[in-house]
């Protein structure tokens, strides 16, 4: 099935309402988009025309967004686009929605704290949970202690350069 997909950048519009009917959580809220542009004329940023969307959440999406957005919160929503046409009286009256997938805060206009939701119990045991990964750089691998050689040593070896420094540098006996 071919559908539109859409990344909206907005601010939240109105208070979500959430229901809970039988068939799951929902929640919707009101987007709205402004478009910004450069007006040369006044050399400074202006206001364009602003869109509104309906954004309707299901599930655990709707649970977390309730309990997350607040009026006025930037976001960005993605979803599928819904476009409803409707006709009354003979005033023909067009809606945007979307149906999201994802929603989140937009992070280049503020920050955001994240906390996992709660998880209902699962019925069956759950695996032990595993040891947070280390991110550091590990320590190599200790070195094996080099064999003693027994015999005598092979004439062609250097000798220990860091051990003759060390004997250049001590004063000699006076006997």
């Amino acid at each position: 099935m071919n559908e539109t997909t859409v990344c909206v950048v907005g601010n939240v519009a109105t208070r979500p309402v959430y229901r809970e009917p039988a068939a799951g959580a929902s929640a919707r809220f009101r987007l709205a988009v402004t478009a910004r542009y450069w007006d040369r004329e006044k050399n400074a940023w202006t206001d364009g025309h602003t869109n509104f969307f309906t954004v309707w959440a299901n599930r655990q999406l709707a649970t977390n967004a309730m309990a997350s957005l607040n009026v006025g919160d930037p976001v960005l929503v993605q979803g599928r686009l819904k476009v409803r046409t409707e006709t009354r009286d003979g005033t023909s009256r067009t809606w945007a929605d979307i149906d999201a997938t994802a929603i989140g805060h937009d992070l280049a206009r503020g920050t955001s704290a994240f906390r996992r939701s709660g998880r209902p119990e699962q019925a069956a045991p759950a695996e032990p949970p595993r040891p947070e990964p280390s991110w550091e750089t590990p320590d190599p691998a200790p070195r094996a202690q080099p064999r003693q050689r027994s015999g005598p040593e092979p004439e062609n070896r250097e000798p220990d350069r860091e051990q003759n420094r060390e004997q250049d540098r001590e004063p000699a006996a006076v006997a």
